[in-house]
């Protein structure tokens, strides 16, 4: 009979929300028709973090409505909002909220339904507690902020109402880190810029007395070497000191040498990183250099390389785009008339830029 009545419940309280039960939903309402005891008691409570984590919210309608509490805590020290935030279940959460649920609760690592939600990359789940009123700025036990969850994983989109609701975009966790860190660490430019935009420093000294531009010249392995290019550019127009040491000494352009990174090489090469600088060991760039590759791209790209070409004029490598620059002639068939800088033709910054796509008007970055 008691089988029976929980069965009913379920039911009918699928049919009240005016849809079909999801396959692990229908699943779990047949796994607790078989359990009496997930009706009663205690045990209702588990019932609920259960139909949280599924996002069940027909079943937790009724683990509630027969005694089940939205304060009960979890191993892990949450409530059902902590799991509901975690998995993503958008309808169990808004159930939740409506019955009371704390959304500034803490679990045992600190962190609240929203830290969560942010952690697990559930941008949906982080609009709906932020509408709910969640505050976006406490950190966990390790001083991470959903802030930096969100620039870790490059989500714009859950960046942007984390900020419009008052995060501080300039926190930094136990390690010394702070979004900015994460989000150029991983080359992501519309984070690094919307967090600069936010009022972020540029030049901010996080720990280890390393920089923003510091940690994207080592720049994961699996970021595109472009995007971490354009963010290490922004930072150095931003006003990022391109030559700062850290407390081993090392500049942007020996960590990126170290690391391989052989596009990032060449643009602090190009934007006037010195590369005779020595860390605390007494090595230089060229010293920690990964390979071949990495000093090749380096000299290539500096602007005292110059190479012979024709008629007295030396040419070099155009810095933004890797391209050979050489002299403008006006000719004949037979005849030079005049080698550029021509009067009246004159490049405003390199007299071999005469023709070509300029930096400005170009896209190439290779």
């Amino acid at each position: 009979m008691r089988d029976a009545l929980a069965l009913v419940l379920l039911m009918l309280a699928a049919e009240a929300a005016g849809q079909p039960a999801t396959p692990v939903c229908e699943a779990l309402s047949q796994q607790l028709a078989q359990s009496p005891a997930a009706l009663e008691g205690r045990v209702l409570n588990e019932t609920l973090f259960e139909a949280a984590a599924l996002d069940c919210a027909e079943i937790a309608s009724a683990m509630l409505a027969r005694g089940a509490s939205v304060a009960a805590r979890d191993r892990s020290g949450g409530t059902a909002l902590s799991v509901a935030a975690d998995a993503g279940a958008e309808q169990v959460a808004t159930l939740l909220l409506s019955h009371g649920a704390d959304v500034e609760h803490r679990n045992l690592e600190g962190s609240t339904p929203l830290l969560s939600a942010a952690l697990a990359g559930r941008r949906r789940m982080v609009d709906l507690l932020v509408q709910a009123g969640a505050d976006p700025g406490p950190p966990n036990l390790q001083g991470v902020t959903p802030v930096m969850a969100a620039a870790f994983e490059g989500d714009l989109r859950m960046l942007k109402p984390l900020l419009a609701a008052g995060a501080d975009p300039r926190a930094v966790d136990s390690q010394g880190k702070g979004a900015l860190v994460y989000a150029a660490g991983r080359a992501f430019p519309p984070i690094v810029t919307a967090l600069l935009n936010a009022g972020v420093a540029a030049d901010q000294i996080f720990g280890h007395d390393l920089t923003a531009l510091m940690w994207v010249a080592g720049h994961a392995n699996d970021a595109p070497q472009d995007d971490g290019v354009e963010v290490a550019r922004m930072l150095v127009k931003a006003g990022v000191g391109i030559d700062r040491q850290d407390d081993r000494g090392r500049t942007a352009l020996m960590i990126a040498a170290e690391r391989g990174h052989a596009a990032m090489v060449g643009f602090l090469v190009e934007a006037g990183a010195d590369p005779h600088l020595r860390d605390s060991d007494g090595l230089r760039a060229a010293d920690l250099a990964a390979d071949e590759i990495v000093l090749v791209q380096a000299a290539v790209r500096s602007p005292a390389l110059t190479i012979d070409l024709y008629k007295g004029v030396r040419g070099s490598f155009r810095d933004w785009d890797g391209q050979l620059r050489q002299p403008v002639l006006l000719a004949t068939a037979n005849a030079v008339i005049a080698i550029a800088p021509i009067d009246g033709f004159e490049h405003r910054t390199d007299v071999l830029d005469s023709l070509g796509l300029d930096r400005t008007e170009t896209d190439c970055s290779r």
